[in-house]
């Protein structure tokens, strides 16, 4: 098999949460996946798991806020395989929580960074590979934070997401011309890790979270996985600069 004759999707903060459940089921699709993240060791043993499942899978320990590093990567994986097929711009956070009067400048770059500044630089650095893939897209994430600006102390995160969600649109319209799809998804509360420490320690707040919420439960990863799954793929292909909420109606229930 040459290089070109199989997809190449990249999942960025792929080694646990979403990302993983992710990068799983787009190899489970028949993707070449590559796992992305910082913890070496967990990236080496998620992607032994999926080598065990049969699944086609590399793993690149690298920043997504470091555009070298970005860059040197991207360029690494798209010479190696010949192209990119798929870049799902994952990796993000909350980064912890903070009011406007007391921010920190550091700590307001840091989450621009994580959330915003990465999906530009993996985004860029993709282009010239994902010219040369077959029905290639990007897939980002935002959040309902991006609507509703976040709870208290998570207006920087909110104002991050925001800005995915019309990066989002702005890379739909330059990249139509070379028939590259850009579309996001936008996950309610989905039932991972990322909520341990409330789960642990506000266990009453964690519960009531359901309430707000229409059909009165948590997501699921797996869930997240499906829809950028099909965004992935040849059903979806009339279809860019669009946001597919999450989120079981969060904000609708009563």
């Amino acid at each position: 098999m040459s290089k070109l004759d199989k997809k190449v999707a990249i999942v960025t903060g792929a080694t646990g949460g979403i990302g993983f459940e992710v990068a799983k089921k787009l190899g489970q699709d028949g993707f070449i996946v590559i796992l992305n993240g910082l913890n070496d060791k967990e990236g080496k043993d998620k992607t032994e798991t999926l080598l065990n499942e049969g699944i086609n899978a590399f793993y690149y320990g690298f920043d997504v806020t470091n555009e070298e590093a970005v860059n040197t990567n991207i360029k690494a994986i798209g010479e190696k395989f010949g192209r990119i097929d798929v870049l799902v711009n994952n990796a993000g956070g909350l980064g912890g929580r903070s009011r406007f009067e007391e921010m920190t400048t550091e700590f307001y770059k840091a989450v621009m960074a994580l959330n915003l500044d990465s999906v530009f630089y993996a985004s860029r650095a993709a282009i010239p590979y994902l010219k040369k893939g077959e029905n290639a897209c990007i897939i980002n994430y935002t959040s309902i934070a991006g609507w509703n600006a976040g709870g208290p102390g998570a207006g920087i995160y909110g104002t991050s997401k925001a800005g995915v969600h019309a990066i989002t649109r702005a890379l739909a319209k330059d990249l139509a011309e070379y028939n590259i799809r850009v579309n996001a998804v936008s996950p309610g509360t989905i039932d991972t890790p990322f909520h341990t420490q409330i789960k642990s320690t506000k266990p009453e707040v964690f519960a009531s979270w359901k309430n707000n919420i229409l059909l009165g439960r948590l997501g699921q990863p797996e869930e997240v996985a499906t829809v950028v799954s099909f965004l992935a793929s040849d059903n979806a292909s009339f279809l860019t600069a669009e946001t597919i909420q999450i989120g079981g109606g969060q904000g609708l229930g009563i």
